[in-house]
């Protein structure tokens, strides 16, 4: 997840009749416009013109990322869209763009093991829940931990959550060495359970494929909604998920540098 992640230009009045436009351009133009409507700071995120991750072939109901202090700033939450240019990859050039989908939800990481909390989750948490977004809570397991102690850390943390925020997300990702899977198992039930219990709400369990594959207990598979973490590939091979992270190479318009990118279905 975000543990390994990362001027405005001054505007320029253009007369029209010194403006030329190649007839390429004026259509991606025109698309853009009639898919955009309701973007007031889409004109302010950072052009790029290179391509970033294609969308995988399988059917969506919604995108969204997830985000940490990792993640290099401003986050232009009005302007946030994912952009597709005619090969399906990932774009921040308006000209190159075919399709447009908005982000529709964001991930936040909250806490990690039992005592850090993320310097940017305040804001960014504040930020998202002023806009049309769905955000959600996120905190980076430590299996040498305790899971209730860290799941109490998440709760104070995070604080009350509003009826349309996301269930709260336990990111397990890594093993200590010398633990065995059936501690990591163990403490991780803990931190669920204990997080549900807080909230009346099961939690996501994100995960990379082979942990769901090769380490996680059916306790855990069968009773959380799981979110897969899988590159590269046209579908996870762990089929029984709602969310996939298929990349965290991707070119988000409204955010200055590539970040990780989910569906839902």
């Amino acid at each position: 997840m975000a543990q390994n992640k990362k001027d405005t230009r001054k505007k320029r009045r253009v007369r029209k009749r010194k403006l030329k436009v190649p007839p390429a351009a004026a259509v991606a133009a025109a698309l853009l416009l009639a898919l955009a409507v309701g973007l007031p700071l889409l004109r302010h995120a950072r052009p790029a013109g290179d391509t970033g991750a294609a969308l995988p072939p399988v059917q969506f109901q919604a995108l969204g990322i997830d985000i940490s202090h990792n993640n290099e700033g401003p986050v232009l939450w009005d302007s946030l869209r994912v952009m597709v240019d005619r090969a399906g990859r990932t774009v921040r050039d308006l000209e190159k763009a075919r399709k447009v989908y908005p982000v529709k939800f964001v991930f936040i990481k909250a806490t990690e093991g039992v005592s850090m909390r993320d310097p940017k989750f305040k804001t960014y948490w504040a930020e998202a829940g002023e806009r049309d977004i769905q955000r959600g809570a996120y905190h980076f397991f430590r299996t040498s931990r305790d899971g209730a102690v860290q799941a109490r850390h998440f709760i104070a943390t995070v604080g009350q959550l509003r009826h349309d925020d996301l269930p709260p997300v336990l990111d397990l990702e890594t093993i200590h060495r010398g633990c065995t899977y059936k501690l990591l198992n163990e403490r991780a039930l803990q931190w669920l359970k204990e997080v549900e219990k807080h909230y009346g709400r099961k939690p996501i369990v994100y995960t990379p494929d082979s942990f769901a594959r090769d380490i996680l207990c059916d306790e855990i598979k069968d009773n959380y909604t799981i979110w897969i973490a899988h590159y590269g590939v046209d579908s996870p091979i762990h089929g029984g998920w709602t969310y996939w992270q298929f990349t965290d190479r991707a070119l988000i318009y409204g955010m200055p540098e590539p970040v990780d990118l989910s569906i839902r279905r």
